[in-house]
């Protein structure tokens, strides 16, 4: 055959699949950003941009997960309705309601609406924001557990007094404690393919690994999306959930030169803890096919859950598994809610153009915005990609703070000091689409106030970013910025 003829039949294969690609992609109806920039990536590096998109670009779940999930249906409203039905019939519970209808309309509402779980009595509400207090606090209800133990954590390392929650957890199940323990497949890798796996089970502690990676599963199933909740349910009365993981920041990424990783966690106690307890066993079931199980047995509010100092919280499961637009639609209801102040902090902070429009329009209505960053990053791709947002934010009044204690690890947004969304999920459009995680959205004023004064000691520690030197930063950051943006609806 001559050559003219190849040139033109691999032409043509070639062209055949560049307007496959960008059917593919435009008929999947994405954020325009996000569609725009894989159209980029497909169009300047063909080869690249194809295997990029195939392994990361589609929703893909798995056939067998999504079947699975249908099935599940059913159990979750059967759950969900007779949580409804227990939380109801209390009286407390109706003037709770009232309460937060009158102060968080909007994003109670929505909430609400989209959840299937009702706002729920929290009692003992608190806030531990020091490494050895929150570890020491674990390992405290770990040891005073007598029935169950439900855990679920993107990431388990038994270097230092990491290794001191593993063996607490096997003292509990010798004891007779029911542990399930459920951890990311590439987060805890180690932990679940090595020593601290193979001993767990051999103690009798259910351990399951959530959305498993491979080679196989590559070609049906995006790698890239994790299981990114740290939850730890004891008994169905105690609960715990923020960002921080089971490490110790002594030895986590060390050698990463950018300072321990500085997080906060709530504890909580009531209802909220049978509801943690049950994602987790969700979440469990979801990989091992096993019953969900908790819906068997009924669940019970104690006198003491019931106490009037109770605080109304709901609490949100985010995942592509779900309709993936609520947590977005959450985000962006507080954040227009805010009349006086709006503190957010986050280790990456990258905005689709929705929420971006959203927190200049906070700031350009006279909203105190504030932007809580690390000054280090252990990503240099976000950390490039996230300053290619600082001036446009600058010009309207926003104030971003880079904190120098080490990588600010907190996820939190603090609305009017009243309402606070906190928990796993990262101002990044992987954390509010990809990823399954979870947000308590906390509506009390008093916790408010003792989030604001955390989150202040943060601003303590940090460099507020100047608009005069920001705008005199050399030409070729900018370039890398602006490149960075291009992909960052990818990251």
């Amino acid at each position: 055959m001559d050559s003219s003829w190849l040139s033109v039949f691999f032409g043509g294969i070639y062209l055949a699949l560049i307007v496959a690609f960008a059917l593919n992609i435009v008929m999947h109806r994405r954020s325009v950003g996000v569609s725009l920039a894989w159209l980029v990536l497909v169009f300047a590096l063909p080869v690249a941009g194809f295997v990029c998109y195939l392994l990361f670009g589609p929703r893909r779940l798995g056939t067998k997960r999504l079947k699975r999930l249908e099935r599940m249906t059913p159990d979750y409203e059967q759950w969900s309705e007779h949580l409804t039905s227990v939380i109801s019939s209390t009286s407390i519970s109706t003037s709770i309601k009232n309460s937060v209808v009158q102060k968080h309309t909007g994003i109670y509402t929505l909430s609400e609406q989209a959840l299937g779980i009702p706002v729920m009595p929290c009692s003992n509400l608190q806030l531990f924001h020091k490494t050895d207090a929150i570890i020491d606090g674990i390992l405290q209800d770990i040891e005073r557990a007598k029935h169950s133990i439900a855990l679920e954590f993107y990431i388990w390392d038994t270097a230092g007094r990491g290794k001191q929650l593993a063996e607490a957890l096997i003292r509990a199940a010798k004891r007779g404690v029911d542990c399930i323990v459920v951890l990311d497949g590439v987060g805890s890798r180690t932990f679940l393919r090595e020593y601290w796996g193979r001993r767990f089970r051999l103690e009798g502690i259910s351990v399951t690994e959530s959305l498993p990676v491979g080679l196989f599963r590559m070609l049906v199933e995006r790698i890239d999306v994790r299981n990114h909740r740290k939850i730890l349910a004891v008994d169905d009365d105690v609960a715990w959930t923020g960002s921080f993981n089971l490490v110790d920041p002594e030895y986590f990424k060390a050698d990463a030169n950018v300072g321990q990783w500085v997080d906060a966690m709530v504890r909580m106690e009531g209802v909220a803890a049978h509801v943690m307890s049950s994602i987790v066993h969700w979440d469990r079931t979801q990989e091992t096919d096993e019953p969900f199980s908790i819906i068997s047995s009924a669940y019970k509010l104690t006198p003491s859950q019931l106490a009037y100092n109770c605080v109304p919280v709901h609490i949100m499961p985010s995942g592509p598994d779900i309709a993936r637009e609520h947590l977005h639609q959450v985000l962006l209801t507080a954040v227009y809610e805010s009349k006086e102040e709006l503190l957010i902090s986050t280790p990456y902070f990258i905005p689709d153009e929705a929420l971006l429009t959203a927190i200049r329009s906070a700031a350009m209505r006279g909203v105190d915005v504030q932007i809580l960053v690390p000054e280090k990053n252990d990503s240099r791709m976000v950390h490039y990609a996230s300053r290619s947002y600082y001036e446009e934010l600058l010009e309207v009044g926003v104030k971003i703070q880079q904190f120098k204690g080490g990588l600010l690890h907190t996820k939190c947004v603090l609305v009017d000091r009243s309402t606070i969304l906190f928990g796993t999920v990262n101002l990044d459009m992987r954390s509010v689409w990809l990823n399954f995680e979870l947000t308590l959205i906390i509506y009390d004023r008093s916790f408010g106030q003792t989030m604001a004064l955390l989150l202040e000691s943060y601003i303590g520690q940090s460099e507020q970013v100047q608009k005069e030197r920001w705008v005199q930063r050399p030409f070729r950051r900018r370039i890398l910025e602006n490149v960075m943006q291009l992909i960052s609806p990818l990251l």
